[in-house]
């Protein structure tokens, strides 16, 4: 496989720069894979698609204000995205300036923050702060949008860049499937006798980078923190065993959920994972997806792809362009379901 069969033509209005009015007014696409049927709805329709027994599984990560903007002591402008806290004072991060940073050089920051490039990481840089890391980031740090939305982060964005269940802090970008629910909306689905489950996986800045090989397999994967609790891997079981579906909420779930699935089925997990789930990959945990529409050539399309057929999902992704959608994190969604669920294995 290549980077081009993962591509399709996306007019630069389609994009969604900006949230809409309220979480719930997005529009939802029903893919069905096993009819290879599409369907345009709403998503504050969701309920209609789910069934009492059904159990909801979200991504409660927190995104952290991740982006600082400083100077070299030089005098250069630098500007640096968070992937990781990895102390108290220490970071992982990627580095943007005009020159390539160097280790040793040093770096300002507004409030009298100072800090030195340490070390490297392949595309990251290992970086120590003068003062602890995460309270100085909530007092100087700023939302860390997507750069395809090209332009900086508002007010508004520190509240609709962050979903209404997000927890756990952590992420460098959000698990934007669920932004699109609100806690009445929540609130709904358990009415109808629908679970709900969490998972944690800090969504990382390599989900910022483009796959830079055009023979797909020779693409790897920046490693992302995850936790799978008992809890949750209990709901999953007991949802299996009476006849109910384990619906993702967006493709970060997909990836715990998958991290944490052993012998077929998902058990408490703790750790990192750089899965890569391309088509051809046998999904051992979900029955259902919940996704927001992804970049071409991107390693989250390819997950959906895997997940319900590359050229369904490229069929999808134009009828969805034809129709006007809007697109990307803070864009419309999917609900896909796959030509044979795991339940349906069982």
């Amino acid at each position: 496989m290549q980077l081009s069969d993962f591509d399709y033509e996306l007019p630069d209005e389609l994009i969604a720069r900006f949230p809409p009015e309220r979480r719930r007014d997005s529009r939802l696409l029903v893919a069905n894979a096993a009819t290879r049927q599409l369907t345009d709805s709403g998503f504050a329709k969701l309920g209609e698609l789910l069934r009492e027994g059904d159990l909801l599984v979200f991504n409660d990560t927190r995104v952290i204000p991740a982006r600082l903007h400083g100077r070299k002591e030089t005098g250069g402008r630098i500007e640096i995205l968070i992937e990781r806290v990895s102390g108290e004072r220490s970071a992982l991060a990627l580095l943007r300036s005009s020159k390539v940073a160097k280790v040793g050089m040093k770096l300002e920051f507004p409030g009298g923050a100072t800090a030195t490039v340490t070390g490297r990481a392949g595309d990251f840089f290992l970086i120590d702060f003068s003062l602890p890391i995460e309270p100085y980031l909530e007092r100087h740090g700023e939302t860390p949008l997507p750069p395809y939305l090209g332009r900086d982060a508002d007010a508004a964005d520190g509240d609709r860049y962050q979903t209404v269940y997000a927890k756990r802090p952590g992420a460098v970008a959000a698990p934007t499937a669920g932004l699109h629910f609100d806690t009445d909306l929540l609130e709904e689905t358990r009415r109808q006798g629908v679970q709900h489950a969490f998972v944690t996986l800090h969504v990382g800045a390599g989900t910022f980078q483009n796959l830079r090989e055009e023979m797909v397999s020779d693409n790897r994967l920046h490693a992302e923190r995850v936790t799978v609790g008992d809890a949750t891997s209990e709901a999953i079981c007991n949802t299996r065993a009476s006849g109910g579906r384990v619906i993702a909420v967006g493709t970060t779930t997909v990836r715990a959920l998958e991290a944490a699935s052993r012998d077929g089925t998902v058990k408490p997990f703790s750790g990192e994972t750089d899965l890569f789930i391309l088509p051809g990959y046998r999904f051992r945990s979900v029955d259902a997806l919940l996704t927001n529409f992804h970049l071409p050539r991107s390693s989250l399309l390819m997950l959906v792809a895997a997940f319900a057929g590359r050229q369904f999902v490229l069929e999808a992704y134009r009828h969805a362009v034809a129709g006007r959608y809007r697109f990307f994190s803070y864009g419309d969604a999917m609900f896909i379901v796959p030509k044979k669920s795991v339940a349906h294995e069982i």
